[in-house]
Protein backbone atom coordinates (compact mmCIF):
# COMPACT_ATOMS: atom_id res chain seq x y z
CA UNK A 1 0.00 0.00 0.00
CA UNK A 2 1.84 3.08 -1.28
CA UNK A 3 0.49 6.62 -1.15
CA UNK A 4 1.81 7.58 -4.61
CA UNK A 5 -0.09 4.65 -6.18
CA UNK A 6 -3.28 5.43 -4.26
CA UNK A 7 -3.09 9.11 -5.20
CA UNK A 8 -2.61 8.21 -8.86
CA UNK A 9 -5.77 6.07 -8.67
CA UNK A 10 -7.66 8.93 -7.02
CA UNK A 11 -6.69 11.35 -9.82
CA UNK A 12 -7.50 8.98 -12.69
CA UNK A 13 -11.02 7.88 -11.61
CA UNK A 14 -13.92 9.98 -12.96
CA UNK A 15 -16.71 8.72 -10.71
CA UNK A 16 -16.91 6.55 -7.62
CA UNK A 17 -19.74 4.38 -6.33
CA UNK A 18 -18.81 5.07 -2.70
CA UNK A 19 -16.84 7.96 -1.21
CA UNK A 20 -15.91 7.56 2.48
CA UNK A 21 -14.78 10.56 4.52
CA UNK A 22 -12.70 9.53 7.55
CA UNK A 23 -10.03 6.88 8.14
CA UNK A 24 -10.90 5.63 11.62
CA UNK A 25 -12.46 2.25 12.48
CA UNK A 26 -15.91 2.99 10.99
CA UNK A 27 -14.58 4.65 7.83
CA UNK A 28 -11.99 1.99 7.06
CA UNK A 29 -14.51 -0.77 7.79
CA UNK A 30 -16.98 0.88 5.41
CA UNK A 31 -14.37 1.17 2.64
CA UNK A 32 -13.52 -2.51 3.08
CA UNK A 33 -17.19 -3.55 3.07
CA UNK A 34 -17.92 -1.52 -0.07
CA UNK A 35 -14.81 -2.63 -1.97
CA UNK A 36 -15.35 -6.29 -1.07
CA UNK A 37 -18.89 -6.09 -2.52
CA UNK A 38 -17.40 -4.81 -5.78
CA UNK A 39 -18.22 -1.09 -5.52
CA UNK A 40 -15.72 1.44 -6.86
CA UNK A 41 -14.62 2.91 -3.53
CA UNK A 42 -12.41 5.76 -2.32
CA UNK A 43 -11.59 6.74 1.28
CA UNK A 44 -9.98 10.05 2.19
CA UNK A 45 -8.50 10.77 5.63
CA UNK A 46 -7.48 14.32 6.64
CA UNK A 47 -4.48 13.21 8.70
CA UNK A 48 -3.35 9.61 9.31
CA UNK A 49 -5.40 6.44 9.65
CA UNK A 50 -6.68 6.04 13.23
CA UNK A 51 -5.04 9.33 14.24
CA UNK A 52 -7.99 10.19 16.49
CA UNK A 53 -10.23 7.97 18.62
CA UNK A 54 -9.35 4.71 16.85
CA UNK A 55 -5.76 4.61 18.20
CA UNK A 56 -6.65 5.73 21.72
CA UNK A 57 -8.94 2.97 23.01
CA UNK A 58 -8.66 0.72 26.09
CA UNK A 59 -7.34 -1.96 23.66
CA UNK A 60 -10.34 -4.21 24.32
CA UNK A 61 -12.52 -6.16 21.91
CA UNK A 62 -15.52 -6.67 24.15
CA UNK A 63 -19.26 -7.02 24.42
CA UNK A 64 -19.41 -4.47 27.21
CA UNK A 65 -20.15 -5.92 30.65
CA UNK A 66 -21.32 -2.46 31.75
CA UNK A 67 -23.93 -2.29 28.96
CA UNK A 68 -25.37 -5.62 30.10
CA UNK A 69 -25.90 -4.13 33.55
CA UNK A 70 -27.68 -1.20 31.88
CA UNK A 71 -29.99 -3.68 30.13
CA UNK A 72 -28.71 -3.02 26.58
CA UNK A 73 -28.84 -6.74 25.67
CA UNK A 74 -29.05 -6.12 21.90
CA UNK A 75 -25.80 -4.07 21.87
CA UNK A 76 -24.00 -6.66 24.02
CA UNK A 77 -25.14 -9.61 21.88
CA UNK A 78 -24.15 -7.84 18.67
CA UNK A 79 -20.75 -6.86 20.10
CA UNK A 80 -20.07 -10.38 21.40
CA UNK A 81 -20.72 -11.83 17.95
CA UNK A 82 -18.40 -9.25 16.38
CA UNK A 83 -15.75 -9.94 19.05
CA UNK A 84 -15.74 -13.60 17.98
CA UNK A 85 -15.51 -12.70 14.29
CA UNK A 86 -12.61 -10.29 14.93
CA UNK A 87 -10.72 -13.04 16.76
CA UNK A 88 -11.13 -15.29 13.69
CA UNK A 89 -10.55 -12.65 10.99
CA UNK A 90 -7.58 -10.87 12.64
CA UNK A 91 -6.06 -13.62 14.80
CA UNK A 92 -2.62 -11.95 14.80
CA UNK A 93 -3.99 -8.87 16.58
CA UNK A 94 -6.98 -10.06 18.63
CA UNK A 95 -6.27 -12.37 21.55
CA UNK A 96 -8.31 -14.06 24.25
CA UNK A 97 -7.70 -12.08 27.45
CA UNK A 98 -8.71 -13.39 30.88
CA UNK A 99 -10.01 -10.79 33.35
CA UNK A 100 -10.29 -11.13 37.12
CA UNK A 101 -12.79 -9.13 39.19
CA UNK A 102 -11.64 -8.99 42.86
CA UNK A 103 -14.54 -8.89 45.32
CA UNK A 104 -14.41 -7.07 48.63
CA UNK A 105 -17.86 -8.04 49.91
CA UNK A 106 -19.58 -11.40 50.38
CA UNK A 107 -22.19 -10.99 47.63
CA UNK A 108 -19.94 -9.70 44.82
CA UNK A 109 -18.66 -13.10 43.75
CA UNK A 110 -22.14 -14.55 43.28
CA UNK A 111 -23.58 -11.40 41.68
CA UNK A 112 -20.84 -11.10 39.03
CA UNK A 113 -20.66 -14.85 38.38
CA UNK A 114 -24.38 -14.87 37.50
CA UNK A 115 -24.10 -11.73 35.35
CA UNK A 116 -21.03 -12.96 33.48
CA UNK A 117 -22.59 -16.39 32.91
CA UNK A 118 -25.37 -14.54 31.02
CA UNK A 119 -22.61 -12.64 29.16
CA UNK A 120 -21.08 -16.00 28.10
CA UNK A 121 -24.45 -17.39 27.02
CA UNK A 122 -25.09 -14.33 24.82
CA UNK A 123 -21.78 -15.03 23.03
CA UNK A 124 -23.00 -18.53 22.10
CA UNK A 125 -20.58 -20.56 20.00
CA UNK A 126 -18.28 -17.52 19.71
CA UNK A 127 -17.63 -17.52 23.46
CA UNK A 128 -13.95 -17.08 24.43
CA UNK A 129 -14.24 -19.09 27.67
CA UNK A 130 -16.48 -19.77 30.65
CA UNK A 131 -16.77 -17.35 33.57
CA UNK A 132 -16.37 -18.79 37.04
CA UNK A 133 -16.19 -17.93 40.72
CA UNK A 134 -12.70 -18.25 42.25
CA UNK A 135 -11.47 -18.26 45.85
CA UNK A 136 -9.52 -15.50 47.58
CA UNK A 137 -6.33 -17.59 47.30
CA UNK A 138 -6.84 -18.15 43.56
CA UNK A 139 -7.59 -14.44 43.02
CA UNK A 140 -4.27 -13.49 44.68
CA UNK A 141 -2.48 -16.13 42.60
CA UNK A 142 -3.92 -14.71 39.36
CA UNK A 143 -3.45 -11.04 40.37
CA UNK A 144 -0.16 -11.10 42.34
CA UNK A 145 -0.29 -7.37 43.16
CA UNK A 146 -3.99 -7.16 44.11
CA UNK A 147 -4.93 -5.43 47.37
CA UNK A 148 -5.45 -8.35 49.79
CA UNK A 149 -7.02 -6.44 52.68
CA UNK A 150 -10.78 -7.09 52.70
CA UNK A 151 -10.59 -9.39 49.63
CA UNK A 152 -13.17 -12.20 49.82
CA UNK A 153 -13.17 -13.85 46.39
CA UNK A 154 -12.90 -13.24 42.67
CA UNK A 155 -14.58 -13.92 39.34
CA UNK A 156 -12.71 -14.77 36.15
CA UNK A 157 -14.15 -14.09 32.70
CA UNK A 158 -12.87 -13.76 29.13
CA UNK A 159 -12.91 -10.94 26.60
CA UNK A 160 -10.74 -9.85 23.68
CA UNK A 161 -7.65 -7.64 23.65
CA UNK A 162 -6.05 -6.07 20.56
CA UNK A 163 -3.82 -3.39 19.07
CA UNK A 164 -6.22 -0.78 17.71
CA UNK A 165 -4.18 1.30 15.25
CA UNK A 166 -2.39 -1.79 13.92
CA UNK A 167 -5.79 -3.27 13.07
CA UNK A 168 -6.77 0.01 11.37
CA UNK A 169 -3.67 -0.16 9.14
CA UNK A 170 -4.38 -3.81 8.30
CA UNK A 171 -8.02 -3.01 7.41
CA UNK A 172 -6.76 -0.20 5.13
CA UNK A 173 -4.38 -2.68 3.45
CA UNK A 174 -7.18 -5.23 3.03
CA UNK A 175 -9.48 -2.60 1.49
CA UNK A 176 -6.72 -1.58 -0.93
CA UNK A 177 -6.17 -5.26 -1.84
CA UNK A 178 -9.91 -5.48 -2.60
CA UNK A 179 -9.59 -2.55 -5.01
CA UNK A 180 -10.41 0.46 -2.82
CA UNK A 181 -8.45 3.70 -3.16
CA UNK A 182 -7.23 4.69 0.32
CA UNK A 183 -5.48 8.05 0.84
CA UNK A 184 -4.26 9.70 4.04
CA UNK A 185 -3.40 13.41 4.46
CA UNK A 186 -6.24 14.25 2.08
CA UNK A 187 -8.78 16.57 3.71
CA UNK A 188 -12.38 17.20 2.63
CA UNK A 189 -12.75 20.98 2.39
CA UNK A 190 -16.14 21.12 0.68
CA UNK A 191 -19.14 19.04 -0.33
CA UNK A 192 -20.12 19.16 -4.00
CA UNK A 193 -23.88 19.57 -4.56
CA UNK A 194 -26.14 19.61 -7.63
CA UNK A 195 -28.96 22.06 -8.43
CA UNK A 196 -31.31 20.09 -6.16
CA UNK A 197 -28.96 20.48 -3.18
CA UNK A 198 -28.02 16.79 -3.34
CA UNK A 199 -24.45 15.85 -2.37
CA UNK A 200 -22.72 14.43 -5.46
CA UNK A 201 -19.12 14.45 -4.29
CA UNK A 202 -16.39 16.07 -2.22
CA UNK A 203 -13.59 18.52 -2.80
CA UNK A 204 -10.35 17.36 -1.17
CA UNK A 205 -7.06 19.06 -0.38
CA UNK A 206 -3.84 17.05 -0.56
CA UNK A 207 -2.18 18.31 2.63
CA UNK A 208 1.29 17.40 1.34
CA UNK A 209 1.19 19.19 -2.02
CA UNK A 210 -1.63 21.73 -1.61
CA UNK A 211 -3.41 20.35 -4.71
CA UNK A 212 -7.21 20.18 -4.73
CA UNK A 213 -9.35 17.50 -6.39
CA UNK A 214 -13.08 17.16 -7.01
CA UNK A 215 -14.27 13.60 -6.44
CA UNK A 216 -17.72 12.68 -7.77
CA UNK A 217 -19.66 9.75 -6.34
CA UNK A 218 -23.05 8.09 -5.81
CA UNK A 219 -23.00 7.37 -2.06
CA UNK A 220 -21.14 9.84 0.14
CA UNK A 221 -20.41 8.55 3.67
CA UNK A 222 -19.45 10.82 6.57
CA UNK A 223 -17.49 8.67 9.04
CA UNK A 224 -15.47 11.39 10.74
CA UNK A 225 -16.15 10.46 14.37
CA UNK A 226 -15.68 13.38 16.75
CA UNK A 227 -15.34 15.70 13.73
CA UNK A 228 -18.81 14.80 12.41
CA UNK A 229 -20.23 18.21 13.31
CA UNK A 230 -17.58 19.96 11.16
CA UNK A 231 -18.61 18.00 8.03
CA UNK A 232 -22.29 18.59 8.86
CA UNK A 233 -21.60 22.33 8.88
CA UNK A 234 -20.68 21.98 5.19
CA UNK A 235 -23.86 19.97 4.62
CA UNK A 236 -26.63 21.67 6.61
CA UNK A 237 -28.17 25.12 6.22
CA UNK A 238 -29.08 25.20 9.93
CA UNK A 239 -26.44 24.10 12.45
CA UNK A 240 -27.30 21.11 14.64
CA UNK A 241 -25.14 19.11 17.03
CA UNK A 242 -24.97 15.45 15.94
CA UNK A 243 -22.33 14.12 18.31
CA UNK A 244 -21.07 14.93 21.79
CA UNK A 245 -17.40 14.08 22.47
CA UNK A 246 -16.73 12.13 25.67
CA UNK A 247 -13.11 11.86 26.80
CA UNK A 248 -11.52 8.70 28.14
CA UNK A 249 -7.94 8.67 29.43
CA UNK A 250 -5.45 5.90 30.14
CA UNK A 251 -2.22 5.72 32.11
CA UNK A 252 0.53 3.31 31.07
CA UNK A 253 2.75 1.63 33.68
CA UNK A 254 5.53 -0.90 33.89
CA UNK A 255 4.42 -4.56 34.02
CA UNK A 256 5.54 -4.86 37.67
CA UNK A 257 2.28 -3.22 38.78
CA UNK A 258 0.29 -6.18 37.44
CA UNK A 259 2.59 -9.18 36.89
CA UNK A 260 1.26 -12.20 35.06
CA UNK A 261 -1.10 -12.56 32.10
CA UNK A 262 -4.46 -11.68 33.68
CA UNK A 263 -6.18 -8.30 33.45
CA UNK A 264 -7.89 -6.58 36.39
CA UNK A 265 -11.45 -5.30 36.10
CA UNK A 266 -13.13 -3.08 38.68
CA UNK A 267 -16.86 -3.10 37.78
CA UNK A 268 -17.81 -0.14 39.98
CA UNK A 269 -15.49 2.68 40.95
CA UNK A 270 -16.33 5.53 43.32
CA UNK A 271 -18.38 7.33 40.63
CA UNK A 272 -19.93 4.23 39.04
CA UNK A 273 -17.51 3.86 36.15
CA UNK A 274 -15.61 0.71 35.14
CA UNK A 275 -11.82 0.58 35.48
CA UNK A 276 -9.51 -1.84 33.64
CA UNK A 277 -5.82 -2.65 34.09
CA UNK A 278 -4.87 -4.58 30.96
CA UNK A 279 -1.54 -6.15 29.91
CA UNK A 280 -0.52 -4.68 26.54
CA UNK A 281 2.85 -4.94 24.76
CA UNK A 282 4.57 -5.85 28.04
CA UNK A 283 3.09 -2.80 29.80
CA UNK A 284 -0.08 -2.19 31.79
CA UNK A 285 -2.79 0.13 30.44
CA UNK A 286 -5.06 1.51 33.19
CA UNK A 287 -8.30 3.38 32.44
CA UNK A 288 -10.72 4.75 31.62
CA UNK A 289 -12.68 7.91 32.37
CA UNK A 290 -15.89 9.22 30.81
CA UNK A 291 -15.87 13.02 30.74
CA UNK A 292 -17.99 15.23 28.49
CA UNK A 293 -15.77 17.61 26.52
CA UNK A 294 -17.08 20.78 24.87
CA UNK A 295 -14.61 20.89 21.98
CA UNK A 296 -13.08 18.15 19.85
CA UNK A 297 -9.33 18.07 19.23
CA UNK A 298 -6.83 16.00 17.25
CA UNK A 299 -4.56 16.02 20.30
CA UNK A 300 -6.83 15.79 23.37
CA UNK A 301 -5.11 16.36 26.71
CA UNK A 302 -5.88 14.37 29.86
CA UNK A 303 -7.42 16.56 32.57
CA UNK A 304 -5.72 16.58 35.98
CA UNK A 305 -8.98 15.41 37.58
CA UNK A 306 -9.03 12.38 35.24
CA UNK A 307 -5.40 11.51 35.97
CA UNK A 308 -6.01 11.71 39.72
CA UNK A 309 -9.17 9.58 39.44
CA UNK A 310 -7.37 6.77 37.58
CA UNK A 311 -4.34 6.92 39.92
CA UNK A 312 -6.41 6.93 43.12
CA UNK A 313 -8.58 4.04 41.92
CA UNK A 314 -5.54 1.99 40.87
CA UNK A 315 -3.89 2.67 44.23
CA UNK A 316 -6.97 1.38 46.07
CA UNK A 317 -6.88 -1.98 44.30
CA UNK A 318 -3.14 -2.59 43.88
CA UNK A 319 -0.75 -3.47 46.72
CA UNK A 320 2.21 -1.85 44.91
CA UNK A 321 0.85 1.68 44.54
CA UNK A 322 1.50 3.45 41.21
CA UNK A 323 2.43 7.13 41.52
CA UNK A 324 2.72 10.00 39.03
CA UNK A 325 6.45 9.27 38.72
CA UNK A 326 5.63 5.74 37.50
CA UNK A 327 3.51 6.90 34.53
CA UNK A 328 5.33 6.00 31.29
CA UNK A 329 2.69 7.57 29.06
CA UNK A 330 -0.77 9.11 29.36
CA UNK A 331 -3.15 9.26 26.44
CA UNK A 332 -6.60 10.73 25.96
CA UNK A 333 -9.20 9.71 23.38
CA UNK A 334 -12.56 11.20 22.43
CA UNK A 335 -15.60 8.98 21.89
CA UNK A 336 -18.06 10.29 19.26
CA UNK A 337 -21.30 9.61 21.16
CA UNK A 338 -24.57 10.22 19.36
CA UNK A 339 -25.98 13.46 20.81
CA UNK A 340 -28.87 12.69 23.22
CA UNK A 341 -32.34 14.12 22.52
CA UNK A 342 -32.57 15.46 26.06
CA UNK A 343 -30.03 17.99 27.27
CA UNK A 344 -28.04 17.19 30.38
CA UNK A 345 -27.82 13.41 29.98
CA UNK A 346 -24.62 12.03 31.52
CA UNK A 347 -22.13 10.22 29.26
CA UNK A 348 -22.82 6.97 31.09
CA UNK A 349 -26.46 7.21 29.93
CA UNK A 350 -25.71 8.02 26.28
CA UNK A 351 -26.07 4.87 24.16
CA UNK A 352 -22.96 3.33 22.60
CA UNK A 353 -25.11 1.92 19.79
CA UNK A 354 -24.34 3.36 16.38
CA UNK A 355 -26.83 5.52 14.55
CA UNK A 356 -27.02 6.19 10.79
CA UNK A 357 -28.41 9.54 9.67
CA UNK A 358 -29.48 10.27 6.09
CA UNK A 359 -29.63 14.02 5.48
CA UNK A 360 -32.02 15.76 3.08
CA UNK A 361 -28.95 16.26 0.86
CA UNK A 362 -28.42 12.48 0.65
CA UNK A 363 -25.27 12.53 2.81
CA UNK A 364 -25.04 9.39 4.97
CA UNK A 365 -23.54 9.98 8.42
CA UNK A 366 -22.55 7.48 11.10
CA UNK A 367 -22.51 8.47 14.79
CA UNK A 368 -21.75 6.47 17.92
CA UNK A 369 -20.52 2.89 17.80
CA UNK A 370 -17.31 1.31 19.06
CA UNK A 371 -14.25 -0.54 17.72
CA UNK A 372 -15.64 -4.01 18.44
CA UNK A 373 -18.63 -3.49 16.14
CA UNK A 374 -16.77 -1.71 13.32
CA UNK A 375 -17.58 -4.49 10.79
CA UNK A 376 -21.33 -4.49 11.58
CA UNK A 377 -21.43 -0.69 11.48
CA UNK A 378 -19.87 -0.79 8.01
CA UNK A 379 -22.33 -3.42 6.81
CA UNK A 380 -25.25 -1.32 8.08
CA UNK A 381 -23.93 1.81 6.36
CA UNK A 382 -23.58 0.17 2.94
CA UNK A 383 -26.95 -1.56 3.37
CA UNK A 384 -28.47 1.87 4.10
CA UNK A 385 -26.87 3.30 0.91
CA UNK A 386 -28.50 0.43 -1.02
CA UNK A 387 -31.85 0.96 0.70
CA UNK A 388 -32.00 4.65 -0.27
CA UNK A 389 -30.99 3.66 -3.82
CA UNK A 390 -27.63 5.36 -3.95
CA UNK A 391 -25.97 2.17 -5.20
CA UNK A 392 -27.26 -1.13 -6.67
CA UNK A 393 -27.87 -4.03 -4.27
CA UNK A 394 -24.96 -6.40 -3.57
CA UNK A 395 -24.52 -8.74 -0.59
CA UNK A 396 -22.08 -8.18 2.28
CA UNK A 397 -18.92 -10.35 2.24
CA UNK A 398 -17.03 -9.31 5.37
CA UNK A 399 -18.36 -11.69 8.05
CA UNK A 400 -15.64 -14.24 7.33
CA UNK A 401 -13.23 -12.02 5.39
CA UNK A 402 -9.64 -12.44 6.57
CA UNK A 403 -7.84 -9.18 7.41
CA UNK A 404 -4.33 -8.51 6.04
CA UNK A 405 -1.76 -10.29 8.23
CA UNK A 406 -4.31 -12.70 9.72
CA UNK A 407 -2.94 -15.85 11.23
CA UNK A 408 -3.72 -17.54 14.54
CA UNK A 409 -1.01 -16.90 17.15
CA UNK A 410 -0.13 -18.88 20.25
CA UNK A 411 1.10 -17.50 23.57
CA UNK A 412 4.62 -18.47 22.51
CA UNK A 413 4.27 -16.45 19.28
CA UNK A 414 3.26 -13.38 21.30
CA UNK A 415 6.55 -13.44 23.20
CA UNK A 416 8.10 -12.10 19.99
CA UNK A 417 7.07 -8.45 19.63
CA UNK A 418 6.73 -8.89 15.84
CA UNK A 419 3.54 -10.96 16.33
CA UNK A 420 1.41 -7.91 15.44
CA UNK A 421 2.58 -8.22 11.81
CA UNK A 422 1.17 -11.74 11.44
CA UNK A 423 1.84 -13.16 7.99
CA UNK A 424 4.09 -10.15 7.17
CA UNK A 425 6.71 -11.21 9.76
CA UNK A 426 8.93 -13.08 7.20
CA UNK A 427 9.01 -9.97 4.97
CA UNK A 428 10.19 -7.75 7.85
CA UNK A 429 12.86 -10.29 8.76
CA UNK A 430 13.89 -10.39 5.11
CA UNK A 431 14.32 -6.59 5.18
CA UNK A 432 16.80 -7.03 8.03
CA UNK A 433 18.74 -9.60 6.02
CA UNK A 434 18.90 -7.47 2.86
CA UNK A 435 19.65 -4.22 4.72
CA UNK A 436 21.58 -5.16 7.92
CA UNK A 437 21.55 -1.54 9.18
CA UNK A 438 17.78 -1.97 9.71
CA UNK A 439 18.47 -4.48 12.51
CA UNK A 440 19.33 -1.50 14.73
CA UNK A 441 16.85 -0.83 17.53
CA UNK A 442 14.65 2.27 17.40
CA UNK A 443 15.51 2.80 21.09
CA UNK A 444 17.98 0.78 23.22
CA UNK A 445 15.37 0.02 25.91
CA UNK A 446 12.75 -1.33 23.48
CA UNK A 447 12.62 -4.21 21.01
CA UNK A 448 11.32 -2.28 17.95
CA UNK A 449 13.80 -2.17 15.06
CA UNK A 450 14.41 0.24 12.20
CA UNK A 451 13.18 -2.51 9.84
CA UNK A 452 9.68 -1.88 11.24
CA UNK A 453 10.12 1.84 10.57
CA UNK A 454 11.19 1.15 6.98
CA UNK A 455 8.24 -1.25 6.56
CA UNK A 456 5.80 1.40 7.83
CA UNK A 457 7.15 3.98 5.38
CA UNK A 458 7.29 1.68 2.35
CA UNK A 459 4.13 -0.39 2.78
CA UNK A 460 1.90 1.23 5.41
CA UNK A 461 1.77 4.85 4.17
CA UNK A 462 3.51 6.35 7.23
CA UNK A 463 4.44 9.94 6.38
CA UNK A 464 5.54 11.47 9.70
CA UNK A 465 7.41 10.59 12.90
CA UNK A 466 4.04 10.67 14.70
CA UNK A 467 2.56 8.15 12.24
CA UNK A 468 5.39 5.74 13.03
CA UNK A 469 6.02 6.19 16.75
CA UNK A 470 2.36 6.63 17.74
CA UNK A 471 0.41 4.32 15.40
CA UNK A 472 2.79 1.87 13.67
CA UNK A 473 5.20 0.76 16.41
CA UNK A 474 3.24 2.30 19.37
CA UNK A 475 6.31 3.59 21.27
CA UNK A 476 4.68 6.95 22.11
CA UNK A 477 1.85 5.09 23.87
CA UNK A 478 4.22 2.75 25.71
CA UNK A 479 7.03 5.09 26.74
CA UNK A 480 6.69 8.75 25.77
CA UNK A 481 10.22 9.67 26.87
CA UNK A 482 11.80 6.92 24.75
CA UNK A 483 9.66 8.01 21.77
CA UNK A 484 10.97 11.58 21.96
CA UNK A 485 14.54 10.28 22.22
CA UNK A 486 13.97 8.19 19.07
CA UNK A 487 12.39 10.95 16.98
CA UNK A 488 15.53 12.15 15.17
CA UNK A 489 16.56 8.64 14.10
CA UNK A 490 13.05 8.01 12.71
CA UNK A 491 12.88 11.45 11.03
CA UNK A 492 16.18 10.80 9.24
CA UNK A 493 15.00 7.48 7.80
CA UNK A 494 11.71 9.10 6.73
CA UNK A 495 13.65 11.88 4.98
CA UNK A 496 15.88 9.36 3.22
CA UNK A 497 12.93 7.22 2.07
CA UNK A 498 10.63 10.09 1.04
CA UNK A 499 13.23 12.54 -0.31
CA UNK A 500 13.03 15.31 2.31
CA UNK A 501 15.81 17.75 3.25
CA UNK A 502 17.49 18.77 6.53
CA UNK A 503 14.99 21.60 7.12
CA UNK A 504 12.11 19.08 6.93
CA UNK A 505 13.89 16.84 9.49
CA UNK A 506 14.28 19.75 11.93
CA UNK A 507 10.62 20.77 11.54
CA UNK A 508 9.39 17.17 11.81
CA UNK A 509 11.27 16.59 15.09
CA UNK A 510 9.81 19.85 16.47
CA UNK A 511 6.28 18.80 15.39
CA UNK A 512 6.62 15.43 17.11
CA UNK A 513 7.96 16.96 20.33
CA UNK A 514 4.91 19.24 20.40
CA UNK A 515 2.53 16.30 19.87
CA UNK A 516 4.33 14.21 22.51
CA UNK A 517 3.67 16.79 25.25
CA UNK A 518 0.13 15.46 25.54
CA UNK A 519 1.53 12.02 26.48
CA UNK A 520 3.45 13.34 29.51
CA UNK A 521 2.08 14.41 32.88
CA UNK A 522 2.19 18.21 33.23
CA UNK A 523 5.31 18.26 35.43
CA UNK A 524 7.36 16.30 32.87
CA UNK A 525 6.39 18.20 29.69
Amino acid sequence: MKRSEQLSKLKSTEKWDVIVIGGGASGLGTALDAASRGYKTVLVEAVDFAKGTSSRSTKLVHGGVRYLEQGDVHLVKEALKERGLMAKNAGHLVKNQSFVIPNYNWWGGYFYTIGLTIYDLLAGRLSLGRSKYISKRKTIEMLPNVQEKGLTSGVIYHDGQFDDSRLAINIAQTAAEKGACIVNYCKVVNLLKDDNNQVIGVQVLDQETGDKYDLKGSAIINATGVFTNAIMKLNDTVYKKYIVPSQGIHLVFDKSFLPGDHALMIPKTSDGRVLFAVPWHNRIVVGTTDTLIKKQSLEPIALESEIEFVLETAQRFLAKKPTRADVLSVYAGLRPLAAPKEEGKSTKEVSRSHKIIVSDTGLITITGGKWTTYRKIAEDIIDKAIKIRKIPAKGCNTEHLSIHGNQPTTTLDRENHLYIYGSDIPKIRQLQQIEPELKEKVHPDHEFTMAEVAWAIRYEMARTVDDILARRVRLLFLDARAAVQSSEKVARLLAKELGHDEAWITQEIANFKEISKGFFLSEFR
